[in-house]
């Protein structure tokens, strides 16, 4: 199999977490792959039309992609690790929705004062995202405790990647600042092995 990777991309990163909590990234190939919307450079359009990683090529199909596809699929492989059964599935599943809309938001905040010309830029618009972030983080800190106090899944999985990438891209905004439940979370969880081994770089 062979990944289409980009190191800072929180979507990527969830793939990786997966991938070494099953102990499948030795079967997997990592290619480098980076661009924008508005220039695609490297990104995999022929294996993902909408130009977007993580996109994951296989031996008995084509390829894969959005991040929670990729990641149902190697759970599968390896015979099922990352998303537990029953009632709590249902709680992972919208963990992890959660998390891919916080980011999906703080993505979005970046290409504004990256990609968009300084003279076009909307500041109401990257507020109106980032409140879609900060909504979240407050409902992660009162009513997903819980669910983030136990087994380590992909809920959990995805929401460290979120909050990971503010500390990355919007460190400013200092999400910790009343929500001491889910800084604790952050700091317990992330001794992982599979979440220092993934940690995006700095700058």
């Amino acid at each position: 199999m062979r990944l289409f990777h980009s190191p800072t991309s929180p979507f990527v990163r969830k793939v990786m977490i997966v991938l070494h909590e099953t102990a499948l990234l030795p079967k997997v190939e990592l290619t480098g792959a980076s661009g924008t919307p508005i220039e695609p450079g490297t990104m995999p359009l022929a294996q993902n039309p909408l130009g977007k990683v993580p996109a994951l090529e296989r031996e008995d199909g084509p390829a894969i992609y959005d991040s929670r596809v990729i990641c149902r699929y190697l759970d599968e492989l390896a015979g099922g690790k990352m998303y537990p059964t029953g009632p709590a599935l249902w709680d992972a599943l919208t963990l992890e929705a959660t998390a891919d809309g916080m980011m999906d938001a703080a993505v979005l905040m970046v290409y504004e004062s990256k990609v968009r010309p300084e003279d076009k830029r909307v500041p109401d618009w990257v507020e109106g995202q980032w409140s879609k972030v900060a909504r979240s983080l407050d409902a992660l800190e009162t009513r997903w405790i819980a669910h983030l106090a136990g087994p380590f899944d992909i809920g959990q999985a995805s929401i460290i990647c979120a909050l990971d990438y503010l500390d990355l891209r919007h460190a400013d905004r200092t999400w910790r600042a009343e929500r001491p439940a889910l800084a604790a979370f952050h700091a317990r969880v992330s001794e992982r092995p599979s979440l220092k081994t993934t940690l995006p770089p700095q700058g």
